[in-house]
């Protein structure tokens, strides 16, 4: 989501963007980005990294016949090895999985043999992913940084608010989290209204996959109350919970808030249908072969199934600007700083932010009503604890983040997690052998 900041710099070029992770099914939403918005931004070198070959070939070739389709200049060059994909890159775009869809299914299903949400960023899996992917995030920034110190890190990589955090204490500066929940907001209130997305910003506040959008701003003028009291029948599925109660919380919460105002329903309905993740390993199979296809060279339309709504737009438009330097206003994850005051200074959120060549600065924000600072507070805890246990291992640390956690909180049952997650990842744990 962005909207006008101070006057526009010339645009400068992106001479080559590193794409980590390359062999992801997301690479064409990213590839149609830059083929759609080339106006605004130019890439002359789309290098593609990942550690499986196999994927990187099937989706480079996918990647150069979409440009070729696309009329677009830019040539594509595939890498197993990250220090010549980041060389020379201006941007290097993050967007991995540690363990494939297998360990995300594992993360989906064993949280629910304790009666506990299995979701792949919330909660115990949330966690899980965070002890494989940390380590793993610090490793490749600092390759990256080895290389090209001056090169702006872009994580999409989930838990994106824990791994962010990982990287800026680490001493990584150029680094913002990204997720596409604010675009697909922006849009989704635009088309209720009848109206452009350009002309809608949101005051989008909190935490990586805990957010709520307290003002919607058309023209400048909010419009949220209108949209509450005339359209919560449609604004609510987005949220994945009933109508009568967003209106009675006066925000519209992100869809992950239903994970935690609607637990124990999630639980059952996962207990009874199954877990996102079987879903998600079926569409990639599906997305792979097509891929592999010659004859494709567009973005299939099985690819809006897959998640991850808007991120090319949300992605390419930040890069415009932090190549640019045009100021312009970015929903991502940064350092807390004082924006949050009750927050610690090296918490990261999830604001709206000027964006320049150097640096994403936190906009003002509202105090928040204890609704909503309560929890931010307690899952911020919680991710601190996670961070703590991913970085330093051990299963007591592993123990406490569990425990801290809003939606787990019982110690039989953070016991219980603990024993399953390390056994689960014990080939990406050494230390938990």
């Amino acid at each position: 989501m962005t909207r006008p900041g101070r006057r526009r710099r010339p645009e400068r070029q992106i001479v080559k963007l590193t794409i980590v992770g390359g062999g992801s099914t997301y690479t064409p939403e990213i590839v149609d980005g830059l083929i759609r918005l080339r106006d605004r931004l130019t890439v002359t070198e789309l290098a593609l990294q990942d550690v499986s070959e196999d994927r990187l070939g099937v989706l480079a070739g996918m990647s150069r016949r979409m440009l070729a389709a696309g009329g677009h200049p830019a040539t594509v060059t595939t890498h197993t090895d990250l220090g010549p994909a980041a060389e020379g890159a201006d941007i290097v775009l993050v967007q991995l999985r540690v363990g494939g869809q297998s360990a995300r299914l594992r993360d989906e299903t064993l949280p629910l043999r304790c009666d506990c949400l299995g979701q792949e960023t919330t909660g115990a899996g949330g966690l899980a992913k965070a002890l494989r992917t940390v380590p793993v995030m610090l490793d490749i920034a600092e390759k990256v940084r080895a290389v090209n110190p001056t090169a702006w890190l872009i994580d999409f990589t989930n838990p994106v608010g824990i791994v962010t955090r990982a990287l800026l204490q680490a001493g990584h500066r150029r680094v913002v989290g990204l997720c596409s929940a604010a675009a697909v907001f922006q849009r989704h209130f635009a088309k209720v209204l009848g109206v452009t997305p350009d002309r809608i910003a949101l005051e989008h506040v909190g935490l990586n996959h805990l957010t709520w959008e307290r003002r919607v701003l058309l023209d400048g003028t909010d419009v949220l109350p209108r949209l509450l009291a005339e359209h919560a029948d449609r604004v609510a599925p987005a949220t994945g919970l009933p109508a009568d109660l967003v209106r009675r919380l006066g925000t519209v919460p992100s869809y992950y808030l239903h994970y935690y105002y609607s637990h124990d329903e999630v639980v059952a309905r996962q207990q009874k249908e199954g877990v996102r993740a079987q879903e998600v390993m079926e569409i990639e199979d599906e997305l792979l072969a097509r891929y592999a296809d010659d004859r494709v060279d567009t973005k299939p339309e099985l690819l809006t199934r897959r998640g991850g709504a808007y991120y090319a737009d949300a992605a390419l438009d930040l890069m415009a600007s932090l190549r640019g330097g045009d100021g312009r206003t970015h929903v991502v994850n940064l350092r807390n700083g004082t924006t949050l005051p009750f927050l610690p200074a090296d918490a990261v959120i999830e604001v709206p932010a000027t964006v320049a060549e150097d640096e994403a600065v936190a906009k003002p924000v509202e105090p928040l009503e204890p609704l909503i600072a309560g929890l931010v507070a307690h899952v911020t805890a919680y991710e601190h604890l996670a961070l703590d246990a991913a970085v330093h291992g051990g299963r007591d640390r592993v123990f406490r983040a569990l425990l801290a956690h809003p939606l787990i909180g019982q110690h039989a049952v953070a016991d219980r997690l603990t024993d399953l997650i390390l056994a689960a990842n014990r080939d990406h744990l050494p230390w938990a052998a």
